[in-house]
């Protein structure tokens, strides 16, 4: 990959922001940035452009056609490929529990798709480890899980699932609620998995103690879970006071009312909050009407949708998520920067490779427009997407 620069760029990332500046990328990392009077190799002009860390999503099923909670390893190798073109430079395996006892050929899949992955010599999207959505959820905030996926939370069950992931199990949803959740979470912490709590009938008092003990993630908050109420907080009471606990929001604008959105970040501030798409495979694709574990979901609205109604999940990307938190919620693109990238670098294990743009960082670049139309993306210094505008400025890249 070899040497070059990004020249004359707008750089942001969660901790600052430089004007006129250039980016070096060495062999698959970050060299260095600021501005040289000589760059040595490739210099690339970039002064229209704005250069953001790469995003990643730890909540996503899917995009572009392709499925995460499959048994096919080819099939989330695809969607790798598909990935940088929405603005995911990283992300994790999204495994819900269907439709086995415990979901072994998911999980089986997504270790042999990383391990692939790691393998590849094509500019990938890397798949991080795998979150395991279910099956340990409360039926009563199941969400688009039908019932007999669910189960009871049980530490035998827990060591089964680290034997099976085998290392790459980096985040859990679960119910704190159930029994035998405590002894569940307990096991899980102790191998550094985060454990979030999701598809929850928690208390606030249950909340507040589930996070006494470790669990330092909320999934997707306002929706599966109880609401915050003036009498009775819920669990988004007990994350507002929280202050190890990160929350999870779906920024599509059909989940969570863009009015309830900008509260709970500002409750929880940009450091807190991670932004995620939830996607399912129609992510990205002209279809309209797609699979989601065996059931058929329909685009309606900008959301999908089952037959009954029920929302189970979006179509939303990264590249737009990014231009919904700063157009139609009014952050800065440093604090989108943050919600988009190092927060979920930090729910992942990752914050010292990932998030930011910074030294001995993965080269994980997004360039943007002043529009922020992507343009293109670079996933470890290798060009995975490029925009038709861009592409004989970056034809030095392409390999």
């Amino acid at each position: 990959m070899g040497r070059f620069t990004f020249q004359g760029a707008h750089l942001v990332d969660a901790l600052a922001e430089l004007s006129n500046s250039s980016v070096t990328v060495v062999d698959g990392r970050i060299e260095q940035l600021g501005e040289e009077e000589e760059q040595p190799g490739l210099v690339i002009e970039a002064e229209d452009a704005i250069i953001l860390p790469g995003f990643i999503d730890v909540h996503t099923h899917g995009g572009g056609g392709f499925n995460l909670s499959t048994a096919d390893a080819s099939e989330i190798c695809a969607y790798a490929r598909w990935a940088p073109g929405s603005g995911t430079t990283a992300f994790l395996i999204g495994v819900i529990g269907v439709p086995y006892a415990l979901p072994e050929q998911q999980l089986r899949a997504a270790v042999e798709a990383i391990e692939r992955c790691e393998a590849s010599q094509e500019p990938l999207a890397e798949p991080l480890g795998i979150h395991l959505e279910g099956p340990y959820l409360n039926i009563a905030r199941r969400g688009a899980h039908l019932p007999e996926w669910l189960r009871q939370p049980s530490e035998a069950e827990a060591e089964r699932i680290l034997e099976l992931t085998r290392g790459h199990l980096r985040l859990v949803t679960l119910a704190p609620e159930l029994p035998g959740a405590e002894a569940m979470i307990r096991r899980f912490l102790d191998a550094g998995v985060t454990v979030s709590l999701g598809h929850s009938d928690a208390s606030y008092e249950q909340a507040r103690r589930a996070f006494a003990l470790g669990v330092s993630h909320v999934t997707h908050c306002f929706n599966a879970m109880r609401p915050l109420h003036h009498r009775e907080p819920g669990p988004l009471g007990a994350l507002v006071e929280a202050s190890h606990v990160r929350g999870e929001l779906i920024v599509d604008g059909v989940h969570v009312h863009p009015a309830a959105m900008k509260a709970l970040v500002k409750a929880l501030g940009p450091e807190r909050t991670v932004v995620i798409t939830d996607a399912l495979c129609g992510a990205g694709s002209p279809e309209r009407s797609f699979e989601f574990g065996g059931q058929r979901a329909t685009v309606i609205d900008g959301a999908a949708r089952l037959p009954d109604g029920t929302i189970t999940g979006s179509v939303l990307t990264m590249e737009q998520a990014l231009r919904n938190v700063v157009q139609m919620l009014g952050f800065s693109l440093r604090e989108a920067a943050r919600m988009l990238a190092y927060n979920p670098a930090l729910a992942a294990g990752v914050s010292e490779r990932k998030g930011r743009l910074q030294p001995s960082y993965d080269a994980d670049l997004l360039i943007f427009d002043q529009a922020l139309a992507l343009q293109a993306v670079l996933c470890r210094g290798r060009l995975a997407f490029v925009s038709a505008s861009w592409r004989q400025r970056l034809a030095p890249l392409v390999e």
